[in-house]
């Protein structure tokens, strides 16, 4: 693929593939790119724009077969094939996400889970067996995890995530407030929950 791709692009295209997932399971087969456009609340021209990237993928007059589009998608963003996660504090966040079935959909599949408990450690946590954070590298390595879900205390994010980048982990998904500081080889997108709700509360007053 010649064309370097936007990153926005990536992640309307993660919406497409939600989407067109879901008219699958309604019965969908075909879709216009107006019709898709109109469910992400965006131009029809920019779904195409989006999807020119990957070659010819519709027929003009017909739209888009949903099946072939979300396989195609699939291929490009590597949904097709399974990604191991690992959830790194398993408080009542990490516990939740844990049990969130989304990944599965989007080719996810938490293999391991840890946390510094002794109350945690080797007990079930949502059908996981919770791991000492102490074995942290060599489940990693066992299970050839490459993204992490950070979802320690603060104060532990910063040490935790070190120890991740370490252990060969290529991306984490940080939900502490903590600006982790890793080098260039770590994809890290952060989640701040809080902030979310502070922004939600502003638009509501």
């Amino acid at each position: 693929m010649k064309k370097k791709i936007p990153e926005k692009t990536i992640q309307r295209l993660l919406l497409y593939y939600r989407y067109l997932y879901f008219l699958l399971q309604q019965g969908t087969k075909n879709i216009s790119s107006k019709s898709l456009a109109d469910l992400l609340e965006i131009r029809g021209s920019q779904v195409r724009k989006d999807l020119s990237y990957f070659g010819r993928l519709g027929t003009r007059g017909a739209g888009y077969d949903v099946m072939a589009l979300r396989d195609t998608i699939a291929e490009i963003l590597k949904i097709d094939k399974e990604k191991k996660v690992c959830v790194v504090g398993m408080g009542n966040l990490g516990a939740a996400l844990v049990a969130y079935k989304g990944f599965e959909a989007l080719g996810f599949k938490v293999a391991a889970v840890f946390d510094i408990s002794p109350q945690k450690i080797n007990h079930k946590i949502r059908g996981h067996t919770c791991h000492d954070i102490k074995n942290l590298s060599k489940i990693i390595n066992e299970h050839s995890i490459e993204v992490a879900i950070l979802t320690v205390p603060a104060e532990a994010a910063q040490e935790t995530a070190l120890r991740l980048e370490k252990a060969g982990i290529k991306a984490i998904l940080n939900f502490t407030p903590v600006k982790l500081s890793l080098s260039k080889k770590v994809k890290i997108n952060n989640i701040d929950l809080a902030m979310e709700l502070k922004t939600l509360s502003f638009f509501i007053r």
